[in-house]
């Protein structure tokens, strides 16, 4: 939002520099971005008269002038302008001066062997237009010439300074002339002069069909103002220089009032050329055949500067019988727009719902000064007060006569005021510096000045106040604390007193965060890098199994590849993937640690995950297998994994699993934490690698978070315990059993530890075999297994009796044989 200092200052009596005033705009939230002082533009250029011009003599198109500017001297100046002649006023650039608009600093100089002392400007060498033939003629853009010597700047306008505001999605009225008084009204505790409110124009009821009508209440109120007799005519300088200095260029009379009234009360109007709406409906002109709809699937579209659009059904379409007219909120087109002779207008002033506009805007890959307002959200009493203010410039400065207004509004709903009390304000912003230095809570006066600038209304109540808030801030002021944040950003950060709490209480992590640090920090022990993506991605995915219909869709998403919250971590890690090793890595290590979202979750829709890929080989191994690249196993990359999570001193165990459509067949395990699965590890399958072009050794899991710190954070889990040395010997035994095919080899190990208590020290799995000698379907496990007794040497029979009991545990449960 670019603001006229000027323009400002007649709307609030604030006399502050303009440094300070961008100062106080800045820390209360409108961070100024530039302050452009437009005469710099003019600088030092003063008014001439060309006494005598000659024609150089050694070149035809320069000529030599004669010029005075009220000094004792005449200049003489060397000018190649066509239009430069003898008896004009003319704008000097004198020498030292310099102009911004074409980065010239003027020096005395010698053109041709003729000396030049300045240069007659033109209006673009001012920086007023893009392109100009000539130099400026006095007499020709003034209505009277000064004396020489005044300056040139403040005769068009170059006399004002504009700040550059960034306006945030929070406050639409910060893009309006009449918001930002206000708030400079608040800050500074000047006089606020805003312009008395237009004559109301009476209205009758828009007489389209119910769907129209329904469609036309979304947004929350429609209107059409008929004018006639308008004259359709370049502006008043001094509206046109409110426009350039706001940024827009001056088209005609209509045009920039409707711009003007944008600027300041911030609602977009549009003009329709009233004969020409006639021209496209047979030369009827009726305001029931206007239609408010989506735009049909590749409508043609010519917009008001020319770009030819095909239209989608996201386009919001203000049509006019079968034609559409305008782009709702966006703009205009081309084929309604009012030109050079048009006399009878409808004046478009209308509501329409913010998510609305910003689905048009994007479907058309437009963004205008309109569409950034309406997509803020607009006040509905606002409106038509700033129809009634375009009618009374209409009628002002284009000589325009009302014909009727027409007007479709859905049904007023009454705000509720705000209730802010005094103990709710004090204990959220804590005592501030007073006048007299000393600290302590806002005074109920100060309080209520704040809120008074702003334009609220104040009922004082025991307890504090009854704020009924304007419609300009009826947007972002709706809570209680709403109107406390507003206080405390008038007051000033900078006279908040700094204090601890009372009482002061220690911080730090929590065990769960203890625990979640640690498995990081484990995992990249293990050789993983941590990578941190989007949480955003497309509808659908590539990855088998995925439910399109469990990702969570955004209300408003930027991009299509972007609008759905993710269901898996794995997706960006498997791209992820793709991409170092097509950029030719020999391999990709990685885990994430982030939430994840289901839509048809019962409950929280939000989870926490551990995810991972392992594929390919590490660069820092090559040493050990002679340069050739060498990828891990199964069991390897199991054990990266076992090694981070044994840090958190977990009861691990591995299941087999056969369901996981993205983990190779037979190489897939699911991970048990205290009995319950917690997630699941395996090779990726075979199919999903060809996808990706992922090496056919690739492997990846996937884990629950909370059940693996809630388990990492039961008592004592991490608490250090000594254990003496043993000082008797050990007594190990192999066994050897057979059994069927799929018995787990941790299963088995479950059974011995329980049946070998309690002088089974450790049990180890050392082969598996399947083969002829043991029979179809079954298979051979050896186990290594030590026995100690803490206190004296076992005797062998008290080691056969314990070899026993575990033989015969494993019979009964499954029934092993013992192998020969």
């Amino acid at each position: 939002m670019r603001v006229s200092l000027q323009w400002l200052r007649e709307l609030v009596a604030c006399t502050l520099p303009v440094e300070d005033l961008a100062e106080r705009l800045s820390v209360a939230g409108f961070e100024v971005e530039e302050i452009e002082d437009l005469a710099a533009r003019a600088a030092g250029v003063v008014v001439g008269h060309v006494d005598a011009r000659e024609q150089h003599p050694n070149a035809d198109k320069l000529s030599v002038c004669t010029v005075s500017i009220g000094e004792p001297q005449p200049l003489q100046i060397v000018c190649g302008a066509s239009n430069v002649r003898a008896g004009i006023h003319v704008a000097v650039a004198t020498v030292g001066s310099h102009l911004p608009a074409v980065n010239l600093t003027i020096k005395p100089a010698e053109l041709r062997g003729v000396a030049s002392s300045g240069m007659i400007c033109s209006l673009a060498e001012l920086g007023l237009v893009d392109t100009s033939n000539g130099i400026v003629v006095l007499e020709e853009a003034l209505t009277e010439v000064p004396p020489l010597g005044t300056a040139v700047g403040p005769l068009f306008g170059l006399d004002d300074q504009v700040l550059e505001l960034a306006i945030t999605a929070n406050r639409p009225d910060g893009l309006s002339m009449q918001g930002i008084a206000r708030e400079v009204s608040a800050l500074s505790g000047s006089a606020l002069t805003l312009p008395a409110a237009a004559p109301t124009v009476a209205s009758q009821p828009l007489p389209v069909p119910p769907a129209v009508a329904t469609r036309m209440e979304q947004g929350g109120l429609f209107s059409i103002t008929g004018l006639k007799d308008v004259k359709v005519e370049p502006s008043p300088r001094w509206l046109q220089q409110r426009l350039e200095r706001a940024g827009l260029r001056p088209i005609n009379t209509v045009v920039d009032i409707t711009n003007l009234v944008m600027l300041e009360l911030g609602q977009p109007l549009h003009a329709f050329d009233a004969e020409r709406l006639a021209a496209l409906a047979d030369g009827s002109l009726d305001p029931a055949l206007l239609d408010l709809r989506h735009g049909h699937p590749g409508e043609p579209f010519t917009a008001l500067d020319g770009t030819a659009l095909s239209l989608t059904p996201d386009a919001w379409v203000v049509g006019y019988g079968d034609h559409p007219i305008a782009l709702a909120g966006v703009m205009g087109g081309e084929t309604s727009c009012v030109q050079e002779g048009t006399t009878q207008i409808w004046l478009e002033a209308a509501l329409f719902a913010p998510q609305t506009v910003r689905r048009s805007a994007r479907s058309a890959g437009m963004r205008t000064d309109a569409s950034a307002r309406f997509e803020k959200g607009l006040p509905l009493e606002m409106t038509l007060l700033a129809a009634d203010r375009a009618v009374q410039l209409l009628q002002e400065i284009a000589g325009a006569t009302v014909v009727g207004r027409w007007l479709h509004q859905r049904p007023a709903q009454p705000r509720s005021p705000l209730e802010l009390r005094r103990d709710a304000l004090h204990n959220l912003l804590g005592p501030v510096q007073l006048a007299d230095g000393s600290s302590g809570d806002l005074e109920d006066g100060e309080i209520a000045q704040i809120l008074t600038a702003l334009g609220c209304n104040l009922e004082a109540l025991d307890e504090g106040w009854r704020v009924a808030v304007p419609p300009s801030r009826a947007m972002d002021l709706q809570r209680e604390v709403d109107l406390i944040e507003e206080v405390a950003r008038l007051v000033g950060y900078d006279r908040f007193a700094s204090h601890l709490p009372d009482p002061i209480c220690p911080g730090g992590l929590t065990p769960a965060q203890q625990a979640e640090r640690r498995l990081r920090r484990q995992l990249v022990a293990a050789g993983l890098q941590e990578t941190c993506t989007l949480s955003l991605g497309p509808a659908s995915t590539e990855r088998p199994g995925a439910d399109p219909q469990r990702r969570v869709p955004l209300a408003n998403p930027l991009l299509a590849d972007y609008s759905h919250l993710r269901d898996s971590l794995l997706d960006e890690l498997l791209l992820a993937a793709q991409r170092n090793l097509q950029a030719g890595q020999d391999g990709f290590w990685a885990f994430e640690i982030g939430h994840v979202f289901d839509a048809a979750a019962q409950g929280d829709r939000q989870t926490l995950q551990l995810a991972g890929v392992i594929c390919g080989s590490r660069q820092a191994e090559l040493w050990s297998s002679g340069g050739r690249a060498v990828p891990p196993d199964y069991f390897q990359a199991r054990g990266l994994l076992q090694q981070a999570l044994e840090a958190l001193k977990l009861p691990l165990e591995d299941r087999r699993l056969s369901d996981q459509p993205l983990l190779h067949p037979g190489r897939a395990a699911q991970v048990v934490v205290e009995g319950r699965p917690a997630g699941w590890f395996g090779q990726l399958h075979p199919e999903l690698c060809d996808r990706f072009d992922l090496p056919a050794a690739s492997y990846g899991f996937q884990l629950a978070l909370p059940p693996l710190l809630a388990a990492a954070t039961r008592a004592n889990r991490w608490q250090p315990a000594f254990s003496a040395y043993p000082t008797v010997p050990a007594s190990e035994r192999d066994l050897a059993v057979v059994v069927p095919r799929g018995t787990a080899s941790s299963q088995l190990l479950q059974a011995i530890r329980k049946a070998g208590k309690p002088l089974l020290e450790q049990a180890v799995v050392v082969d598996r075999y399947e083969g002829e000698q043991v029979g179809d379907g079954r298979c051979s496990q050896a186990f290594r297994l030590r026995y100690r007794d803490s206190q004296r040497t076992l005797t062998d029979a008290e080691v056969e009796t314990a070899h026993q009991a575990i033989r015969s545990a494993l019979e009964s449960q499954f029934g092993a044989e013992l192998r020969a």
